[in-house]
């Protein structure tokens, strides 16, 4: 029978098989022995020793489709990731670093700004302008009012959608209101120190409908970039393309250097200046990783 890892704990794998059960199984030994690790999102081939206890062995990984390092899962077709509009207020460092690490590894995004409800709506026209060219498609939702939860769910449609934020912004929250039976712990955002309290303690694909599931995955608060080095950054930030090639210098970083189009188009307001000066930033920060 075959199915899809859905989590992984202590050595336990949760496999969603194709009678729609749940199976608790154990990987066999030749997958340590092959340097093979079972990972949430592997499509597998399992056998069933015991139906009515729902137990069994997996013992057969599929090819798979894609492998993200962070978070660890298999077989992904996008990340939906998710910042508050407001409480804790976004922090677009954070998620500039987000969709430089997927892009890294060829996922595409769709950023979604929770709590709307909480913003006037200058305040989201404003964030949608910053994202407006960074080759994302960007959407506003309010969970608590169930506010552009249909939009969510024809873009999850058919996917496999690994769902991703800091703590606090809505994401457990999100995934009940998709699948009630997920009955997701949720937090509340901590009034001291406005962010939430991690309440997704581990990565776990929640199946939504058929040949949907939704990756639900712990909130962070800070993602270092890896494999990367500066002099390539630039090619993260897609809204930069249109006007890289009438720089004076070849390679130009956009930065100190004269006759450059990128920093003339952001004077005209043509280029985030948010997202710019995150650039200079995380340009600043990989320069000093590689000298140390």
């Amino acid at each position: 029978m075959q199915g899809k890892i859905t989590k992984g704990i202590g050595g336990f794998y949760y496999v969603h098989a194709e009678d729609r059960t749940v199976y608790e199984c154990r990987a066999k030994g030749i997958f340590r022995k092959e340097g093979k690790k079972p990972l949430v999102g592997d499509n597998v081939e399992i056998s069933v020793l015991d139906q009515e206890e729902q137990v069994g062995n997996v013992d057969r990984l599929l090819p798979r489709k894609n492998q993200l390092i962070r978070p660890a899962v298999a077989n992904v077709d996008q990340a939906l990731v998710i910042f508050a509009a407001a409480s804790p207020k976004p922090n677009l460092n954070l998620l500039d670093r987000f969709l430089i690490s997927m892009s890294q590894q060829d996922v595409p995004v769709i950023i979604c700004f929770n709590k709307q409800d909480l913003v006037a709506g200058r305040e989201l026209e404003k964030l949608a302008r910053v994202y407006r060219n960074c080759g994302c498609r960007v959407l506003f939702a309010s969970v608590l009012l169930e506010q552009g939860l249909e939009e969510i769910r024809m873009l999850l449609k058919g996917k496999t959608t690994v769902v991703a934020g800091p703590s606090g912004v809505g994401k457990s929250s999100l995934t009940n209101r998709l699948q009630p039976g997920a009955d997701m712990e949720v937090g509340e955002v901590s009034r001291k120190i406005d962010r939430g309290r991690h309440t997704t303690r581990h990565t776990e694909l929640i199946w939504i409908e058929e040949e949907t599931y939704f990756l639900d995955t712990p909130g962070f608060s800070s993602l270092y970039l890896e494999n990367l080095d500066w002099e390539e950054l630039g090619r993260f930030f897609p809204e930069f393309e249109p006007y890289a090639d009438g720089c004076r210098f070849q390679g130009c970083m956009h930065m100190s250097e004269p006759d450059c189009k990128v920093k003339e188009a952001l004077e005209n307001g043509e280029i985030s200046r948010s997202r710019y000066e995150n650039y200079c930033l995380l340009v600043q920060e990989l320069k000093n990783k590689k000298r140390y």
